[in-house]
């Protein structure tokens, strides 16, 4: 009899060896991610990721650039470059909602059969253009809904879901205020 060694494709072992490392020294927690953006023309813009800082070391296991164009559609000044920030926003907060929900699903032992995510979130262009003062420029709701098929009870996805909104470092700091420094260089 063979023992399982993967749940949702998470290697099972490595999980704990992390949970292992990060409780005998909680400063390999500590992570510093980056972004380099340039402006092109327009509405559009394109964001470069590549190094980080994490488990106490900069890393460099990736040899090429994650390369990501901003742009706006044209009932908003663009040519459809790509996709708006906006909806990078969107795209982030369900990556990493999926992500932590499939990593804490492991590690309750849940098999994931299926998962996708729908969003959408309204936004009132009279914030972001100065129109109006009381306009929040921002999102002013975001719903999000996710469709799973797994291996547990009702309860226990519920439970799950709500571990994870507490969990997801980007929905956490879409739920709450950060402080974000913008300054000149």
């Amino acid at each position: 009899m063979q023992t399982k060694t993967t749940i949702n494709g998470l290697n099972q072992q490595q999980m704990m060896d992390t949970i292992g490392a990060i409780q005998g020294n909680p400063g390999l927690a500590n992570f510093v991610f980056r972004a380099r953006n340039r402006w092109i023309s327009g509405g559009e813009n394109r964001s470069t990721i590549r190094d980080f800082y994490g488990a106490g070391a900069e890393d460099s296991s990736r040899t090429q650039d994650f390369v990501y164009t901003n742009g706006e559609p044209p009932v908003l000044l663009g040519s459809n470059e790509g996709a708006n920030p906006v909806e990078y926003l969107l795209h982030a907060l369900a990556g990493c909602v999926t992500t932590t929900f499939v990593l804490h699903a492991a590690a309750r032992g849940i098999e994931i059969q299926e998962l996708f995510t729908e969003l959408d979130g309204d936004i009132d262009l009279n914030g972001l253009l100065g129109l109006d003062e009381s306009v929040n420029p921002g999102y002013q709701q975001i719903r999000m809904r996710l469709h799973v098929k797994a291996d547990c009870s009702e309860q226990e996805l519920d439970d799950l879901l709500s571990y994870t909104q507490a969990r997801s470092p980007v929905c956490n700091t879409v739920c709450r205020p950060i402080p974000v420094q913008v300054t000149r260089a």
